[in-house]
């Protein structure tokens, strides 16, 4: 059975994080996001016209919440519930005042049974009336998430299988790259092997090569340790940057991205499991990278 929904895109990522006014103000002067709501229960930030493209929850320990996916209608979602809940995923509608908290429409969440990791499905958000201005990086948009899961291949499987997304290229038992269809860019999901289920790191996608330069300088000013890059991945042909925030989860930006049509697109590439599928300049990660932020469990 296919899943009876089409994407518009990734909209929003939520992260814990340990410290609540410190993380805020990182991926507010350093990241370059705008923020649309900061509260003593969660902060909001935008890079577009949004109310929010990333969440952050103060915690115990960080993390990775959940991810959300815009669909195209209103009717892909009223399709989704009845869908998700035969194929055993047990959704839930997000109660209105939470909905309401977080200026978007219904909404249902659910999790991916071999990760733990919540999925979010909406179809309206709020948009903000002043338009989105970059300040330090012109950041396009939120690009991608990728996870670490003990069962990878299981995890790629369900997704492609029953959750509407396509595989662009994979690493044999290492890697799966997914993009949400129709969504053209490479991938807005991926799967990497691991010893756990945890965030791997998340990706804004910037404009132009030099906001990846001029973020490697803010960073080393700024005493951001820097984990991998500037390099260009094999997989997305995009030039990178990896960086840690003050909770030591990683984060990207990166430039450029290969599009797929929605029908003729070229099969996934099965990509070989070495160092220059990770960067085709030659360096390597540091050891600090990926290292931190567990997948939230269930309550």
């Amino acid at each position: 059975m296919s899943a009876p929904f089409r994407y518009r895109r990734l909209a929003y990522v939520a992260l814990n994080v340990t410290n609540l006014a410190r993380s805020a103000a990182f991926y507010r002067d350093l990241v370059g996001l705008e923020p649309s709501e900061l509260g003593d229960r969660f902060a909001a930030f935008r890079c577009g016209r949004d109310h929010h493209n990333l969440l952050l929850f103060e915690a115990d320990a960080p993390g990775l919440k959940r991810i959300a996916f815009e669909l195209e209608t209103e009717q892909d979602l009223a399709s989704a519930q009845p869908y998700l809940q035969e194929i055993g995923l047990a959704p839930e509608w997000v109660p209105e005042p939470e909905t309401k908290a977080l200026a978007m429409g219904r909404a249902l969440r659910f999790r991916e049974p071999c990760s733990g990791l919540c999925f979010e499905l909406f179809a309206r958000m709020r948009h903000m009336a002043l338009p989105w201005q970059p300040r330090d990086t012109r950041i396009q948009r939120l690009g991608h998430v990728v996870i670490q899961a003990r069962e990878p291949d299981r995890v790629h499987e369900f997704l492609t299988g029953k959750l509407n997304f396509r595989t662009s290229d994979y690493v044999p038992g290492f890697a799966a790259f997914l993009r949400c269809f129709p969504n053209p860019l490479h991938h807005s999901l991926a799967v990497i092997a691991g010893q756990r289920n945890q965030l791997h790191h998340v990706n804004f996608m910037v404009s132009d090569i030099d906001d990846v330069g001029r973020a490697w300088r803010r960073m080393e000013k700024a005493q951001v340790e820097v984990v991998f890059g500037p390099g260009r991945h094999q997989p997305s042909e995009s030039i990178f940057l990896y960086f840690l925030d003050p909770d030591r989860m990683t984060v990207e930006f990166s430039f450029g991205m290969e599009e797929f049509p929605e029908s003729g697109a070229r099969q996934p590439r099965m990509l070989e499991p070495r160092p220059e599928a990770l960067d085709t300049w030659g360096s390597l990660p540091a050891p600090a990278f990926a290292k931190v932020g567990d997948i939230e469990a269930a309550p």
